[in-house]
């Protein structure tokens, strides 16, 4: 049972990503519910209501979603009947300008490996929200916008410390 629910609600925010991917704004919104929202919590970008979702995609995802080398490895996948959490690693050369994640930044060309957890929201078979979540100092460490000497922040050291939890602690060196 909880194998059909993963796989069921997989494939309906696959349907989802990949229209998005495609940068098809009408088969996307094709996926969500009447009244969605959506909401890349760092920078608070984003849209509510059907008009309010299609004009954050049309205007700050499709054609600036990520750059062409982008590359997503899933972490985990928690689902029940109304949600499912996506626990991911998205790397990326930031080649172009990705307003929904660093409105106004101009690329710089270098490197990203950032951590997200994207939390969709499911109505019936459609996808009513999105909350999607990730360290914006991670991200701004590694495009040189942040320096992290006297900060408590990581760059691409958090993506290594998910794929490898026995790496010592950046700041206290312990495992």
């Amino acid at each position: 049972m909880a194998d059909e629910l993963a796989e069921r609600m997989g494939a309906l925010f696959g349907q989802h990503m990949e229209a998005e991917i495609a940068g098809d704004l009408d088969r996307t919104i094709e996926t969500m519910s009447p009244h969605p929202h959506l909401v890349n919590v760092p920078t608070m970008v984003g849209g509510s209501g059907r008009e309010g979702v299609r004009r954050f995609y049309a205007n700050r995802l499709i054609g600036q979603f990520f750059p062409p080398d982008v590359r997503f490895t899933t972490i985990s996948r928690t689902c029940s009947p109304e949600r499912l959490v996506d626990e991911m690693i998205i790397e990326f050369t930031h080649t172009h300008r990705i307003d929904w994640m660093l409105p106004g930044v101009e690329p710089t060309g270098r490197r990203v490996e950032v951590a997200f957890v994207v939390i969709v929201g499911i109505e019936g078979d459609k996808v009513a929200y999105e909350h999607i979540h990730w360290d914006q100092a991670t991200v701004l460490v590694q495009i040189g916008l942040l320096d992290p000497a006297k900060l408590p922040v990581v760059g691409a050291g958090t993506v290594a410390k998910l794929r490898d939890p026995s790496l010592p602690d950046p700041f206290f060196g312990e495992a």
